[in-house]
């Protein structure tokens, strides 16, 4: 049994109340007035970045100029062409970014992992093999993602097929009206290797205006006739900031029909109408994408940062909205990998995602004002707690973590 004490509990202030929590089982079990003396901390619920691409970041190695021409394929081949370049295996690159993710504060991640006439299933088994040595102290999925498309690369196919046997938990799709240029066969192939193993869909989504729209129809016609309600992700999901708010609203209730869910890198153009997507009861979560890969020099693994970037790129200024960020990106990456949808429970009442008694003991304690300030100020110094036991602290995982 662990007890955790002296801290406000997703406080709003400085002086709310502060507690003592007990951990039994893995869980909350008991929360009660603190008989500690002396400044409290704030305890907010573990971070998830539901969006990773743990095979390609380069983070902690030699700063590499940025070298890809700006289109998407463009992107996609610059990093095939460079990838097999990095100072690490991408078994090792991978444990070196989920680690840098614990630290941060996150005890979930879904990443994506290159699958492609190229790699192969390379890539996928290096991901595959980092998460595993983590299993004790992260929850986590991967999917088998066609990052260079289904219909334009040969063999793709049957790469998905043998990655899901081989233990991916969700099979991935990629702009399949603009990038495959062939989106039946491109859809109907998702979703026939979800329906035959039983998994899940998380599809990129890029897509904007009208061909976000029919994507977005396509996807949630094919969720809804096999029955796959709670296991289909949209990422990115531009077409929802793109279209005119008529027909985003159209979008938004035609996929919480289907029971699809959403997730954000918090990009600079392109935030989700989070908002509307509540008011539907569609799951939102949060996630870094790259990190200091071959797309991008952004991204540095803190999921408190990236919150940050998620009420910055909103123009949030609010309390409750930028409370609501920090909500999508703890208990909505949570939902989001559960396949469940958000039923207006509070998070400190949340007995399953969030910090009520008999929830998960899956939190962070940290040295500030309110859950604003620490958005705000992202301290490095953070005792990161799964299942109740102490698993990182000052920016570091501990040495028997894992």
């Amino acid at each position: 049994m662990t007890t955790v004490k002296n801290v406000r509990i997703f406080a709003r202030r400085h002086d709310d109340a502060a507690v003592d929590i007990e951990v039994a089982d893995g869980r909350i079990n008991a929360i009660t007035p603190t008989g500690e003396a002396g400044p409290s901390k704030l305890l907010l619920p573990s971070l998830g970045d539901v969006h990773a691409h743990l095979d390609s970041n380069r983070m902690g190695q030699r700063f590499r100029p940025h070298t890809a021409d700006g289109t998407l394929h463009g992107y996609i081949m610059n990093d095939r062409a460079n990838w097999r370049n990095g100072e690490r295996s991408v078994r090792d690159q991978a444990s070196f970014a989920i680690a840098t993710i614990i630290a941060s504060g996150g005890t979930r991640i879904r990443s994506h992992t290159q699958i492609d006439s190229d790699c192969l299933l390379e890539r996928f088994s290096g991901v595959r093999d980092a998460l595993s040595a983590y299993d004790d102290v992260l929850d986590s999925q991967i999917v088998a993602f066609p990052q260079a498309g289904i219909v334009r690369e040969k063999g793709v196919k049957g790469l998905l097929n043998a990655a899901l046997s081989e233990g991916a938990d969700l099979v991935g799709g990629l702009d399949p009206v603009q990038y495959d240029r062939d989106p039946k066969t491109h859809l109907d192939i998702v979703f026939e290797l979800a329906e035959k193993h039983g998994k899940g869909v998380d599809i990129h989504l890029h897509e904007g205006g009208t061909a976000g729209i029919y994507s977005f129809e396509e996807i949630a016609h094919r969720t809804k006739a096999l029955g796959l309600e709670g296991k289909v992700t949209i990422s990115h999901a531009f077409a929802l900031n793109t279209n005119p708010e008529p027909e985003v609203r159209k979008l938004v209730e035609l996929i919480a029909d289907a029971g699809i869910s959403v997730t954000t890198v918090a990009p600079q153009k392109g935030s989700l109408p989070q908002s509307i997507l509540g008011d539907h009861r569609v799951a939102i979560g949060l996630g870094e994408d790259g990190q200091r890969d071959y797309w991008s020099p952004y991204g540095d693994g803190d999921l408190l940062r990236r919150t940050w970037q998620l009420a910055f790129t909103n123009g949030f200024r609010r309390d409750d909205a930028i409370e609501h960020c920090f909500d999508i990106a703890s208990r909505g990456g949570a939902q989001v990998m559960a396949g469940q949808r958000p039923d207006g429970t509070e998070l400190t009442d949340d007995a399953q995602f969030g910090l009520a008694l008999g929830a998960p003991a899956d939190f962070i304690v940290l040295d500030s004002d309110s859950v604003t300030a620490a958005i705000m100020d992202t301290p490095r110094e953070r005792d990161v707690y799964k299942g109740g036991q102490l698993i990182a602290s000052g920016g570091e995982m501990l040495g028997g973590a894992r």
